[in-house]
């Protein structure tokens, strides 16, 4: 259907933008109307070009749903029925993409849906943790309650993910930049410090002569030595992707010497964070750590908190076989164990997190302080050490005109 961009006045004198969706122009006035709208202007929206192509169209941000989630939350709180909420929140998104979503939800709850399962229809953008704790509060009745819940929850969890993308970041930057520099110099520079001692005769001393055979090496093999490059990075990639990779791959990173010890923290505080967040919210806990297991986004981590499902089925408290993994420390565990013990769990796994992400920051600071002079003495080391070795021959020529 056609979209209609509007200019409205409401009762008290207010002027209103937006856009709504209708079969004619007609039917677009009217469902104004109906809202108590006075039309000062409605034209047709031209039609884009490329919104059938996918991936020209915006992508949904964690910030769009946070927003989502907490304007829907105040408007149900306010005693809005769902369908209008939604109406409203749709045709105030500023992303296309998620309005349309938006309005796919809506026409599915007038069709008799519940939220929740006219979520579920749209995974990439509300997973199964988001539509699990929906249908909790839709059966509850605190649908306003688990909303803010999610909001909070999603906004702690983009901020960890934030924290570690950063300390990942910087190292790469870093790493990316010395290796273009060195390539630039061995590449460009280097050829003309061989032509002028070419032009000398002399004998090359043994670290010039090895940067000037490199410099050879990379300059003849350079589309070679670029397209193995590319090749292990999508090999990588691929081989991620599989169950077997993405699960060696994993157990690689939990044991990496400085960033293991990171990966570990976000894990205990991601699994606290969304276990607490889903049984305080009401939702089962077999099927809270199933929805846990699958949203951990590590392959081992999620073995484990599958393996620790089991165990509870089986009639074992969660600490049993939390403390059988080497991921969870002693603390976390007893932590949990007095917890279950005193009915409180959700508030304790809620302490843990919050201790975690704290213990996260303060892992973040320490890698990178950790890793500024390490990265500072590779720079100086390789493109000082290429410098000194061309600059070896002249210093000798020096030496040898002086004597």
């Amino acid at each position: 259907m056609p979209i209609y961009k509007w200019v409205a006045e409401t009762r008290k004198g207010r002027i209103l933008k937006g856009e709504i969706e209708a079969a004619d122009e007609k039917l677009a006035r009217l469902q104004l109307k109906r809202r108590n709208l006075t039309v000062k202007k409605i034209k047709q929206k031209p039609k884009d070009l490329f919104e059938n192509v996918s991936f020209l169209q915006p992508k949904v941000t964690k910030k769009d749903i946070v927003v989502f989630t907490r304007q829907f939350s105040t408007m149900i709180d306010a005693g809005l029925p769902l369908v209008q909420g939604l109406t409203i929140l749709a045709e105030q998104s500023d992303n296309k993409t998620f309005k349309n979503i938006l309005k796919q939800v809506t026409k599915d709850v007038e069709g008799g849906s519940t939220l929740a399962e006219a979520l579920k229809k749209h995974p990439k953008v509300f997973d199964d943790l988001f539509v699990n704790l929906v249908a909790a509060g839709e059966v509850g009745g605190i649908l306003d309650t688990i909303l803010q819940r999610l909001a909070a929850y999603i906004e702690k969890a983009e901020k960890l993910r934030s924290k570690i993308k950063g300390a990942m970041t910087y190292p790469i930057v870093v790493m990316c930049i010395a290796i273009l520099v060195i390539a630039v110099i061995l590449i460009f520079v280097i050829p003309v410090f061989e032509d002028m001692f070419a032009s000398v005769g002399s004998a090359l001393p043994a670290p010039t002569q090895l940067v000037v055979n490199l410099s050879r090496f990379v300059k003849s093999n350079i589309l070679y030595i670029l397209g193995a490059a590319f090749a292990l990075f999508w090999g990588f990639k691929a081989y991620r992707r599989s169950e077997k990779g993405r699960k060696q791959t994993d157990s690689l990173l939990l044991k990496l010497p400085i960033f293991g010890p990171l990966l570990k923290k976000v894990a205990v505080a991601r699994f606290t964070r969304t276990l607490g967040t889903m049984i305080s919210s009401g939702v089962p806990i077999l099927d809270a750590l199933e929805i846990v297991a699958k949203t951990s986004g590590n392959k081992v981590l999620e073995e484990v908190i599958l393996e620790v499902r089991g165990s509870i089925a089986e009639g074992q408290t969660i600490a049993e076989p939390l403390n059988e993994t080497d991921i969870f420390p002693s603390m976390v565990i007893q932590m949990i164990s007095v917890g279950e013990a005193t009915g409180a769990l959700d508030s304790m796994l809620e302490k843990i997190a919050d201790f975690y992400d704290d213990e996260v920051d303060a892992a973040v600071e320490n890698l990178t302080s950790m890793l500024e002079p390490m990265l500072m003495v590779f720079l100086g080391g390789s493109i000082g050490g290429l410098v000194i070795a061309m600059y070896l021959p002249i210093f000798q020529m020096a030496g040898a005109i002086a004597g």
